[in-house]
């Protein structure tokens, strides 16, 4: 393997799913990985590099160790792009407010042919927490604290051979974000429902299953609402990007919203902050006073004092 392939698998593959025994590394984990690595920024010829685990599980597949190659990836260069026009301006893809958000979730429900509740509880919650659809379907009982009403987020749901299953986020990083108002009482009457079992998921499917950003998709016939609402070109994940704006405006510190985020790069998480204008300007008028300084007027030079004598 050649040099750049061996640095990429050292600092990308390693730490991702490098820590998964073979067997267990599956389509849904490296496609997750491979986002990963596009949400942070890293360039195509390096997402291109690290994809050499393409080769490493093709010689286990020759030794017998696994049947089917997992990561081969398709159609990340059409994620790429995507990612970039995301990180370009991510808050063009927020909706406006909070009216508009439960506007959205409700419409989606009406839609659905069996009106099902908890897909609206679940957008609301996702654009609430700036959260993907795959982390909230993987919110557990115990991983919300009712006293201070923050939710450390542990697992997401992904797709995998023959179906959805649970993995750790990325970089098995658990992070905690805040749970506004707005949302605790829906929380708290989730939690009463699922009884005493902690390890219960709070958000599912009708019949109690995982749900995931394409059968939300189909259930409420995603794309016909968001055009029929204005919103043409809203995704799933953009309920995310919601979030993470609406954290901005209400001047979260940058720092503090990458933690929320979970972002790799501080860089990704000043994409959502609100660009000063003000700011700016007086940033340009300041360096015009410092290279054209004014004179004080002669006349306002030197001010007679009281009592001098004339």
């Amino acid at each position: 393997m050649r040099r750049y392939d061996s640095t990429s698998a050292r600092c990308r593959v390693v730490p991702a799913p490098g820590h998964f025994p073979v067997r267990m590394i599956t389509n849904g984990a490296v496609d997750r990985t491979v986002h990963g690595w596009i949400a942070d920024q890293h360039g195509r010829s390096t997402v291109k590099n690290s994809l050499a685990l393409v080769r490493v599980m093709e010689q286990a597949v020759r030794h017998g160790i696994i049947t089917v190659n997992p990561a081969r990836v398709t159609g990340w260069q059409r994620e790429y792009k995507q990612a970039e026009d995301e990180l370009h301006n991510p808050r063009a893809l927020a909706l406006r407010d909070w009216p508009t958000l439960l506007r959205l979730a409700q419409a989606l429900t009406d839609r659905s042919h069996d009106h099902y509740r908890g897909r609206r509880e679940a957008v609301v919650f996702a654009a609430a927490t700036a959260a993907g659809i795959g982390k909230v379907s993987g919110v557990r009982a115990w991983y919300i604290d009712t006293e201070n009403w923050i939710w450390t987020v542990r697992r997401q749901t992904t797709p995998a051979p023959g179906g959805l299953t649970d993995m750790n986020t990325k970089g098995k990083r658990a992070r905690q974000v805040p749970l506004i108002e707005e949302i605790r009482p829906t929380i708290a009457e989730r939690i009463l429902a699922v009884g005493p079992n902690p390890d219960a998921r709070l958000f599912t499917g009708p019949r109690g299953g995982r749900i995931s950003t394409a059968v939300l998709r189909d259930a409420t016939h995603w794309d016909e609402v968001v055009t029929s609402l204005g919103h043409e070109r809203l995704r799933r994940h953009d309920l995310r990007h919601t979030g993470l704006t609406w954290f901005a405006d209400a001047g979260v510190p940058a720092h503090v919203l990458r933690k929320i985020a979970g972002h790799g790069s501080l860089l990704t998480t000043h994409r959502y902050l609100h660009p000063d204008m003000t700011q700016t300007t007086n940033t340009g008028h300041a360096l015009t006073a410092h290279l054209n300084p004014i004179r004080t007027p002669l006349t306002l030079a030197v001010q007679p004092t009281a009592g001098r004598r004339r």
